[in-house]
């Protein structure tokens, strides 16, 4: 058993598919075993569970944290996570309480920009101000024709740096570390690639999150492109982290790979899995 997947969403979050079809897509895919991380929540790993059950599949209860570290917006996934911790579920509320205030501050600048009506229309995709996110906005904005696909509303609008982002104080590193830890689960920083750090920021982080507790980061993942998997290799071997794998899977059209279909982890690496998988 060695095909694990261990960053993925639902609509429990901001992906297009249920916890249900999402285990039956990694059913068809080939993998053995199956995470569910949707962004802070764990509303969908009892269904999750039950149809990786029915297909025959392990699954990894799991959740992924948002963070502010200085000004940088990092996502740390929690991964074999008792969904009834009392500590994490409080953790994850307090998280969710700040969504739909964000959400309407990036309406606000939008209509500005002469786009009005994407609050209400973000908002029927998302299903609950409390899962309400930029993926939503996007989404609609592709809906009403004002950019080609989800990436293009990021690269114009929603990114940092462009006109509709909304800066906004999520978790702190510590507060997530130490949230997964006490919900007895192993915390992990996904796609280490895709945060904007210049290399003495990037070794405090990585630095800081071992410090609290971390204990891996993710190496091979559908956010990174495949020539840097080489790179997180080092990283993992030089700060001594476990490695993860996952696709970052949100849904048909809006990811670069399915559950399951990415190469395997390089042999000199320690995966996160061996903590628990035997």
């Amino acid at each position: 058993m060695d095909n694990f997947d261990l960053h993925n969403h639902s609509t429990a979050s901001d992906g297009l598919l249920s916890p249900t079809q999402l285990i039956q897509l990694a059913a068809r895919t080939g993998v053995d075993a199956i995470a569910l991380t949707d962004h802070d929540t764990t509303a969908g790993l009892e269904e999750a569970q039950d149809a990786a059950r029915a297909a025959g599949i392990a699954f990894v209860p799991g959740v992924e944290i948002s963070v502010s570290w200085g000004s940088t917006t990092l996502h740390i996934v929690g991964l074999n996570v008792d969904r009834g911790s009392e500590v994490l579920a409080r953790g994850l509320d307090s998280i969710r309480d700040g969504r739909f205030g964000r959400a309407q501050r990036i309406a606000a600048e939008l209509e500005r920009l002469g786009m009005p009506g994407t609050l209400e229309g973000a908002l029927a995709l998302a299903g609950s101000e409390a899962k309400l996110s930029r993926t939503h906005f996007a989404r609609h904005l592709v809906r009403a024709g004002h950019v080609k696909d989800a990436q293009a509303a990021f690269d114009k609008y929603l990114a940092q740096g462009k006109p509709a982002y909304v800066a906004h104080r999520w978790a702190t590193l510590e507060n997530a570390v130490s949230w997964i830890r006490a919900a007895g689960g192993i915390a992990v920083i996904a796609h280490p690639g895709r945060y904007d750090l210049k290399p003495m920021m990037r070794h405090e982080m990585l630095r800081e999150f071992r410090e609290l507790g971390g204990a891996a980061i993710e190496v091979v993942t559908g956010s990174h492109r495949p020539e840097e998997y080489a790179t997180w290799q080092r990283v993992a071997l030089e700060h001594g982290f476990l490695a993860s794998r996952g696709a970052d899977y949100h849904g048909p059209g809006e990811s670069a790979c399915e559950p399951g279909t990415l190469p395997a982890l390089h042999a000199s690496l320690t995966p996160v899995w061996s903590q628990w998988a035997h």
